[in-house]
């Protein structure tokens, strides 16, 4: 029996299991890949309280370390099933486990254009978050692809610091606020083009430009050193369907506490409902479900 169970070795899981450890919990983090998370895939973190230059890998594999040094049992196997009944259990595909509280940690992953090239050039001219890596493309040309909330914000971030910037949709009108659309259409340097996908990914050792395929069949070369992906996250929650209650886009409803509707069982990082998601939001929810885990652990179980 662990105190708590943390499904999702990431960020947000690995801080909940050094505030459960410091507490003195008997806790156990489950991680159907490898640590670290998305992070682990970022070259160069600028934007992380008192760490003005570090690797994801870096950063990810000083936390699993902390993390282990003080006692948390880390485990890869992939969470299949959480059971709720007369004990929380946690189903992987290789064993059961009870825990007093559980925390989901699972995190998301980003959507994705599936072209060839894609997965290789993340870090080297393709990128998921304008906000996290926008600041590499400095009097740079760069693109994004979206339609909804997250492309404009982000093109709108890139217009500051870009040379060009161009705002690449699949439909004829976006889909998020008119008021950020219409601070876009105040820029100079932005150039809209609609009814259009990006089907291809020219690159050597970096990305160099994207061919872009319009609805009439046409399509066209543009030269970018970067592009921005902004079509949506998924995120990881699927396996918990049954027993947690998820919003419209499959994300674990639950506020800055941290709680799910079920008692005992937390949710932090990525896959909640939240506003921002970004590194030191992940590592914020890790410490606030740690330590909500830790009440209820005190105030309803019976510890021997």
């Amino acid at each position: 029996m662990y105190d708590i169970i943390i499904v999702g070795a990431g960020p947000a899981g690995l801080t909940a299991a050094i505030y459960g450890r410091r507490a003195s919990k008997k806790v156990l983090v489950l991680e159907a890949k490898s640590y670290g998370g998305q992070i682990i895939n970022t070259l160069d973190i600028e934007n992380y309280p008192a760490e003005s230059h570090i690797s994801g890998f870096d950063f990810a594999t000083q936390l699993y370390n902390q993390a282990k040094d003080l006692g948390a049992e880390i485990i890869f196997e992939k969470v299949v099933e959480i059971k709720n009944e007369k004990e929380k259990e946690v189903i992987t595909t290789k064993n059961k486990y009870l825990g007093k509280t559980i925390i989901l940690a699972t995190g998301s992953e980003n959507r994705k254009l599936n072209l060839e090239k894609e997965n290789d050039l993340v870090g080297k001219g393709i990128s998921y978050c304008a906000t996290c890596d926008g600041a590499f493309y400095k009097n740079k040309n760069v693109a994004v692809v979206g339609g909804g909330n997250t492309a404009l914000e982000d093109a709108l971030y890139l217009t500051d610091l870009a040379n060009k910037v161009y705002l690449i949709h699949r439909r004829d009108e976006f889909r998020g606020e008119e008021s950020t659309l219409n601070l876009l259409k105040m820029k100079d340097n932005i150039e809209f083009i609609y009814n259009s996908n990006v089907t291809k990914l020219n690159a050597s050792e970096k990305l160099e430009s994207i061919e872009v395929t319009n609805k009439d069949g046409s399509t066209k070369k543009i030269d970018v050193d970067g592009l921005f992906v902004a079509v949506g996250r998924i995120p990881e929650n699927e396996n918990f369907a049954k027993l947690i209650n998820l919003d419209n886009s499959g994300y674990i409803i639950a506020g800055e506490d941290c709680n799910t509707n079920v008692p005992g069982i937390f949710v932090a990082g990525d896959n909640r409902t939240k506003e921002v998601r970004q590194l030191v939001t992940a590592t914020s929810d890790g410490a606030i479900a740690a330590t909500s885990a830790i009440k209820y652990i005190n105030n309803n179980c019976n510890e021997k």
